[in-house]
Parts: C-alpha cells; structure tokens; sequence
C-alpha cells in the first residue's frame, strides 16, 4: 500500500541528490511577495543554484513541522501530491527529470538529460517551458484523499495544488525570481516526459527563472 507521500518512482532511494537546508526567514515580507507577485513567462539564460533549487522545492511540499506538517495544507493530511523537478543544463542539478521527497528533502533522479523542449512541445508549444532552467511539475494521486473523502476528493487535491502553486509564486518572488502556472499541456505527454506512475495525473506546470527585464 502507498502511504501518504510516498514517491510512486522506481530507482535507487539511497541516490537521492542531497539539497541544502531550507531557510525559514527572509527580508521579504508575506506582504511584499504578494504585492509584487506577477506571472512571468520570459527568463534569463542564467541557472538556478542548488539553495535556489532546495528553497523552491521545500516551498512546494517541504516538511515543517515533527508529525510531517507541510508547507501547504492537505484535506486530512493525506498529501496527495508529487512534485517533479525537470531541470536544464549548466545548473547544480545535472540536467534531468526528478522526483521530490519531502521527507529526505532530497531529489532522485528519474531521467538523465535535458527534457525541457519535449516538456514544451507536451504543453503545446510554450516555449517558456523550455527557457526556464527548471520546470516544478505538480501531480496528483487522487486516490490518497478519495479513500476518506470519496467524490469531494478531486475538488480538495487541486485546492491542495493551488495552495502548493502560490506558495511558489511567493517564494520565487522572495528569491528574486518569477515563475507561471501552466495547465494547458497533453496529460499523456506530460506523464511520458515525467516517467510518473499510471495512477499520477498533472496538475500544472511551473517554469521558474530570472525574470527578463
């Protein structure tokens, strides 16, 4: 059986690639990030660092507290979500498709090399998919939660998604960066790109960069 937060991925969990430890404060007020929160669609050619990576990753789905409290609220706290990171070459994180865990607050890596313009031509063409360094893939195991909340289930896990989305937003503006949410993009596709389990669907896409002035 799945427990909640458990990654559906095959591969080596002791291969995880380690990130830095998140930081929990920062000169940006809640207020600031959202008064200058915008979508951003257009990057620089620059990569992302690893701490930029790690604080990302840890906004999304990062455990904050000792009975395994995320970052983002979760309908019984079933945490139906997984998070993907496709990331680009010339970066800390070798170009490649990765899996999340929370937990570890470390990566595993799925794929080896860049799939940023495939993940572009599975999001029907838009190209900021494949100029942004990274891409924060959100996808969902809608059973987790339909096992207690049976047909309010998929109302409540993209609820859950969006909350997981704009802490996102949020943090990227704290880092001087810009990001976009992208749900228009072939599922099929999309899951082919990932390698993600049958039973995990995407929700949306997030390309994350420096903002082009």
């Amino acid at each position: 059986m799945v427990m909640p937060g458990e990654p559906l991925v095959t591969g080596n969990p002791a291969g995880g690639l380690k990130l830095t430890e998140p930081c929990r404060d920062s000169p940006t007020s809640v207020e600031s990030a959202l008064r200058r929160r915008r979508s951003v669609r257009e990057f620089r050619g620059e990569a992302l660092t690893l701490a930029e990576v790690s604080q990302l990753l840890w906004a999304t789905q990062g455990i904050t507290g000792p009975e395994g409290g995320r970052t983002a609220p979760s309908a019984g706290a079933l945490y139906p979500l997984e998070v993907s990171l496709v990331a680009g070459k010339g970066g800390d994180v070798p170009a490649g498709v990765y899996r999340y865990r929370p937990h570890e607050h470390d990566l595993v890596c799925i794929t080896e090399g860049d799939k940023r313009a495939k993940l572009a031509a599975a999001a029907l063409e838009q190209e900021w998919l494949a100029d942004a360094p990274v891409t924060i893939a959100i996808a969902a195991v809608y059973e987790r939660t339909a096992r207690k909340y049976r047909q309010r289930a998929e109302r409540y896990v993209h609820m859950e998604a969006g909350h997981a989305a704009q802490n996102v937003h949020l943090q990227a503006v704290a880092l001087g960066l810009g990001t976009v949410v992208v749900g228009a993009f072939d599922d099929a596709e999309v899951k082919r790109v990932l390698a993600i389990a049958n039973n995990e669907h995407p929700v949306c896409l997030m390309p994350v960069g420096k903002p082009r002035p």
